[in-house]
Order: structure tokens, then sequence, then C-alpha cells
């Protein structure tokens, strides 16, 4: 009898053991980044939202006559969309300012921002930043009828910069090592800064070179003297892991092949 029992007891094991063979395999957690959440989310909206500059020729600026935003850092959008979506033309830009960027981020109503944003370590503290795609040294514009030709010159001066840039700390090193006293006033957005130089509000307007060629006219002229080099990086909510993967691979790609290097010369940035 107990033979038996034992039988039955060892039939019901193995039917057991069989039974839970045949279940389903725990499927592995994918790690393609285009099957993400924030990708999926993207794919889901069909568009990709872009916080650029809207006043900064060549790179992110408003054509006054045909309405549409063009440059270089809205033709790198296009190659996002495309790598993302299929479709360069799936991109809904908004326009940001230094101060706005960050926040606009924060709060998802942009999923990147490609805005002349410099990368530096505090700032990757809260946002991803991808590899540089662009560098920059920060710059002087001045009137040509101020006599201005050195950073020196502007011993006792006034200087205009963008709020929350990196401009105004550039030339602060720059003046402290040259033993000279400055002073800053901070304007919202470019146009503002070259208003208050055209009007001797400042006596310099100083942002990155490349910019500052947007903003030169006949009566002004930019010194030959560069500081702190700006590097530009593509950011992204920090959360967003695979957006920033895509976004990283996509710009050293465009390196690898000289797509950037095209796009820089087509807007006669270097």
């Amino acid at each position: 009898m107990k033979k038996i029992i034992s039988l039955f007891l060892g039939m019901i094991t193995l039917s057991m053991l069989l039974l839970s063979g045949c279940g389903e395999a725990p499927k592995a957690e994918s790690t393609d980044p285009a099957s993400a959440p924030d990708i999926k989310a993207i794919k889901d909206r069909g568009t990709l939202k872009i916080g650029v500059k809207l006043d900064v020729p060549k790179f992110g600026f408003k054509n006054p006559t045909t309405g549409q935003v063009e440059g270089m850092e809205i033709d790198l959008s296009k190659a996002l969309a495309k790598k993302i979506l299929g479709d360069e033309n799936k991109i809904d830009v908004q326009g940001v300012t230094a101060k706005t960027r960050g926040p606009l981020l924060d709060n998802g109503e942009v999923d990147l921002v490609i805005a002349t944003f410099t990368i530096t370590d505090e700032r990757k503290q809260s946002y991803n930043f991808s590899d540089p795609y662009f560098t920059d040294g920060v710059g002087l514009l001045v009137k040509k009828s101020s006599g201005i030709q050195s950073l020196q010159d502007l011993n006792g001066k006034k200087i205009g910069v963008a709020q929350s840039a990196t401009s105004k700390k550039a030339i602060q090193d720059a003046a402290d090592k040259a033993g000279i006293k400055i002073s800053f006033l901070e304007f919202g957005t470019y146009p503002e800064i070259k208003a208050a130089l055209d009007s001797g509000r400042v006596d310099c307007f100083s942002v990155d070179g490349a910019i500052l060629f947007g903003y030169l006219d006949d009566s002004t002229v930019i010194l030959n003297d560069r500081y702190d080099p700006q590097k530009y990086g593509v950011a992204s909510k920090k959360s967003n892991v695979a957006l920033a993967k895509i976004v990283n691979d996509t710009i050293n790609e465009m390196k690898q092949s000289g797509e950037l290097d095209k796009l820089i010369q087509k807007w006669g940035l270097k």
C-alpha cells in the first residue's frame, strides 16, 4: 500500500513540475531605447517638442520676412525628429530664453532644448546633456565710436549680458585676472541688450562670439579676444534616459559622417 501511495505522490509532483515548465517564460526587459516610455510618448504624440532661441541669427531665429524659425539648431532639431519619428518635419518648436529653457524642460513643455545651451558641471546635475555640437568663446561687442579696443578699456564700464547665461561669470573672471572693475546689467533677450548698447545704457554687449555676429552692424565692432570656451549641448530631462541616448548617438553619427560640419558651414558659423 505504501508503495502505491508513494508512486501516486510521485506522479503528482512530476505533473506539477511539467506544468510549471510549460508556463510562459519571464520576458527579458527590452534594452532598445526606441521602446522606452519617453520615446513611446513622443511617438504616440507624433511630434518632437523642442525649445529653441528665436533671436539668435544663424542658430535659432524667427525670420521677420517669412515668419519661419531657421538656423543651424533648427536643422539639428529636424535631424533628431527624422531619427525618432522618421520625418524631419514633425517638430514643434517653442521659443525659449536663457532664463526659461530650464523650467520648460522641467515641466515637460519641451522634450529637448537646443538653444545655445552651454554645458557646465552645475547644469549637468539637473539635465542630461549630449556631447557638444558646437564650441565657441564669450566675446565683446562695443560701439566703434567708444574707442574701446580691449577688455582693459572696459575698466569702470557697464556690460550687458543675458539673464542666467554663463557670459557674466566668464567676463567677471577675466576682469578679475586683468585687475579691472566692471559692472553688469542683465536682460531677458539679446535684442534688449543690443538696444541698450545702442542707447548707451551699457558700454558693451557680451555673449558667445557666434551669437554676437548676428548683431554686428556698421556702428559696432566685435573685439578679437575670446573667453572661457562655451560648448553647446542638447539638453533633456534627467529622467528621459533613452531620449538622451538617441540624441547623443545621432549627434556623434552626424559628426562622423561630416553632416554636422556641413550644417555649421551652411550657416556660416566657422
